[in-house]
């Protein structure tokens, strides 16, 4: 897990089905929209203007995040290279393997970060001070 890159991490679009009268609805399911199972799903919001959220890796752990509301940008580190993506449309995610460094930042008001997780939480996947990161990088 810990010879992940940024390069391994990407964009995938769900689909998204629209109705004139309705709306949109978009569905995920497991190993299918997502090449995982998802055990956990947790959503910030009313994050404060200026502030960031994430800011740790997963030694296990894979994400999917969506920005089912507003925009925000997550910066992805794998010890060598950063990769920086513009989350904004809801039927869009950003997957994220386990090994990755994550910052998510410049959140728009009214700005909802849905996240889907590969397991539950668990304190000792966190990787949370970036020395140690890049540590187990280099393993």
């Amino acid at each position: 897990m810990n010879k992940n890159t940024v390069y391994d991490c990407t964009i995938i679009k769900l689909d998204k089905h629209h109705s004139d009268r309705k709306g949109n609805i978009t569905v995920v399911e497991n190993n299918k929209d997502i090449p995982f199972e998802v055990r956990r799903t947790y959503y910030l919001y009313d994050v404060p203007s200026g502030e960031s959220r994430g800011s740790h890796a997963h030694k296990e752990l894979s994400q999917l995040i969506i920005a089912a509301s507003g925009s925000f940008t997550v910066t992805l580190d794998d010890g060598n290279v950063k990769r920086t993506f513009l989350l904004n449309r809801p039927n869009q995610g950003l997957y994220v393997l386990p090994g990755i460094w994550r910052d998510l930042d410049d959140f728009s008001s009214g700005s909802v970060c849905l996240v889907l997780a590969s397991h539950e939480y668990d304190e000792v996947d966190y990787i949370r001070d970036y020395d140690s990161f890049l540590k187990f990088k280099q393993k």
